[in-house]
């Protein structure tokens, strides 16, 4: 699924216009229709409805929806932004049909002197300020949006919460905090960044029926994976396959005191359906994962506690990954920058490899083509510089993965997949409770089989990210998001993977 920006939505707008044929107002009627659908589906009791309306066309919706639950007979009062300019011709047919319905109480506010006393019980709409603003809000509008947010009533936004930008940050703004936002068509960037969690409450996603045409012709920067995007993605077996068929990877992890790592990342490869499957691992853990992990081979290095040199022939592996738990001893540095000076085919980079490469820049350059990094916001900061705000970030991961020609994996709430072509996808599974210490070394391990079985590097990385979260979510739901722990994504991997099968 596609995921616009603010002129991409304005395009599509006017294309479904010319295109369909419809007229912009009735447009806007559908849009009013669908939310007054929503509003009769999920909110319930003795409601009374304050819609504050902006004189654009997202007022211009505020209106629609003030006239159709007027009509349905629930109180309603309508409060317009009033700076003197005339509003939108579609504001005014609406504000005209309006008038002419009757059962609204429209109110105009020039001031502060003109808020109302809100009561708990109401129920506000904000249709202050859509897609197309460009601006902080100031002033009145700004006074009025901490008038909405002191309220203390349920706050539902139309397209946008008020004040939001649709594509870059919005860090200083006064913004309307909604416990709904009712959105149309499409994912817009605002709603997948960290720094808008707090403003968009729930969202919800309403099909207003603009033209398909226009979609499949658009040519977004980001892309939102779902279980579409997956199973296109997925390679089911072949009935005659054999191990062979789906590759041998190694996994450089470990070292003293974080051998769990090594535990959890070879556990998470075998669970991805890898063929063959050798780790690397200092030498006192060698019983610990021939114990943990029977299924892989184990080389163990010639040091007791950290990994220092790795003498097998790396051609052999289809696949490499590289990090969990491997810690930053010198002799550990070196032995990074001799197997990626060595090896000529992608490999997953997590964790402390990607600290070390951080520690010392030109690692960078020796990290072939097609590699995968997969950062948290922090060791991202490490290795390519801080940024101001998450759209920032986003942009420098686009550059970077393109500039160094490897797919980075940002890892968060919606991790942002960036690839060398500058295309960007978000990914729709996961939650919090995989905020715990572990989930990135099952990640890695993931990736890793899923490289060695022979999907690219952009589809490992999409499918390995979307089955992580998935199996994740699957875990939420049996034993809660608090109670969750590496392992159990590993053990519900079973299930993700069974729900990307075709049927």
């Amino acid at each position: 699924m596609k995921i616009l920006n603010a002129e991409d939505i304005r395009l599509w707008d006017q294309y479904t216009i010319q295109h369909e044929p419809v007229s912009s107002i009735d447009l806007m009627e559908r849009a009013a229709g669908k939310c007054v659908e929503w509003l009769e589906e999920h909110i319930r009791g003795d409601i009374h409805y304050t819609i504050f309306c902006g004189k654009g066309n997202n007022g211009g919706d505020g209106l629609a929806i003030a006239r159709m639950l007027a009509r349905k007979n629930y109180p309603v009062t309508v409060c317009i932004l009033e700076f003197g300019h005339k509003g939108t011709d579609d504001f005014q047919s609406n504000l005209a049909r309006l008038h002419q319905a009757e059962g609204a109480d429209i109110r105009f506010i020039q001031s502060k002197d003109n808020f109302h006393s809100l009561e708990k019980n109401e129920v506000i709409i904000d249709a202050l300020f859509g897609s197309g603003l460009n601006r902080k809000l100031e002033g009145v509008t700004a006074e009025l949006v901490e008038h909405i947010n002191n309220s203390g009533c349920k706050v539902i936004s139309i397209d946008i919460p008020s004040g939001m930008f649709v594509d870059r940050s919005s860090k200083g703004n006064s913004i309307v905090c909604a416990d709904h936002t009712l959105s149309f068509q499409c994912l817009k960037p605002a709603f997948l960044v960290a720094e808008n969690a707090g403003y968009t409450g729930q969202l919800h996603i309403l099909d207003i029926g603009l033209h398909e045409a226009f979609y499949h012709h658009a040519s977004g920067t980001y892309e939102w994976v779902n279980k579409e995007t997956v199973t296109a993605i997925h390679k089911p077996r072949k009935r005659f396959a054999h191990k062979g068929n789906f590759g041998h990877g190694l996994l450089i992890a470990g070292s003293y005191g974080k051998m769990g790592a090594a535990v959890l990342a070879a556990k998470a490869c075998m669970r991805s359906g890898i063929g063959l499957l050798t780790c690397h691992i200092p030498r006192n853990g060698y019983d610990i994962m021939q114990s943990a992990v029977p299924e892989a081979m184990v080389m163990a290095d010639v040091s007791l506690a950290s990994i220092t040199k790795v003498e097998t022939d790396l051609t052999q592996f289809e696949a490499i990954g590289i990090g969990p738990g491997i810690g930053m001893a010198a002799e550990t540095k070196m032995m990074i920058r001799e197997v990626l000076g060595t090896y000529r085919h992608p490999v997953i980079v997590d964790a402390d490899a990607l600290n070390i490469i951080a520690s010392q820049k030109d690692l960078l350059q020796l990290i072939p083509a097609g590699s995968v990094l997969t950062p948290h916001p922090k060791e991202f900061e490490r290795l390519f510089g801080e940024t101001t705000d998450d759209f920032a970030r986003i942009q420098l991961a686009l550059q970077k993965a393109k500039e160094l020609k490897l797919i980075i994996v940002l890892k968060g709430h919606h991790t942002l997949i960036a690839t060398t072509d500058g295309k960007g996808f978000f990914n729709s599974t996961g939650n919090a409770g995989m905020a715990t210490g572990g989930s990135g070394d099952v990640l890695t391990g993931i990736l890793t089989g899923l490289l060695a079985q022979g999907y690219s590097s952009v589809e490992a990385a999409i499918l390995g990210v979307y089955l992580h979260g998935l199996a994740g979510d699957i875990v939420a739901e049996k034993l809660s998001q608090e109670a969750m722990v590496a392992s159990d994504i590993i053990e519900n991997l079973a299930g993700a993977f069974l729900s990307t099968q075709k049927k």
